[in-house]
């Protein structure tokens, strides 16, 4: 059986715009989340996904790391953001994922899915999947 929780429309990176798709695919964070008075005293197990349109450089990467959107330096972000302190809703991490990725003006639009895994005995996960444009691009 599939893996529900991957993001299954990937666009193909357009070679006429010269973009490119970073993803970050079943990360698993701990986070303090939730509304409910029992998710505010211990964390629960989140599962992000991300898929970034990354705009490709016209000269090429050069096989140098600064040349590209690090998919290390997100997951780092992630974990980072996940410790910061409790969020009421996983549409506010979601936001705030989509926020993190965007800041770089390479990444002209993420999709970001955020799953609860621990909610309900009889779902794998419950969430949000958003998608958000660069203001920049």
């Amino acid at each position: 059986m599939p893996n529900r929780s991957t993001l299954r429309s990937f666009p193909s990176a357009d070679t006429a715009q010269r973009t490119r798709q970073v993803f970050v695919s079943d990360l698993i964070l701990n986070c303090l989340i939730g509304v409910h008075r029992h998710e505010q005293d211990g964390k629960q197990r989140v599962r992000v996904n991300l898929d970034l349109t990354v705009e490709d450089q016209a000269d090429g990467v050069d096989d140098k790391l600064a040349n590209v959107v690090s998919y290390e330096d997100i997951v780092l972000d992630l974990r980072a953001l996940a410790d910061a302190g409790h969020i009421s809703l996983v549409e506010t991490l979601a936001e705030r994922i989509a926020e993190l990725c965007l800041v770089d003006p390479r990444v002209q639009r993420a999709r970001v899915r955020v799953e609860k895994l621990d909610v309900f005995a009889d779902a794998e996960s419950v969430g949000v999947e958003i998608e958000r444009k660069n203001p920049k691009t």
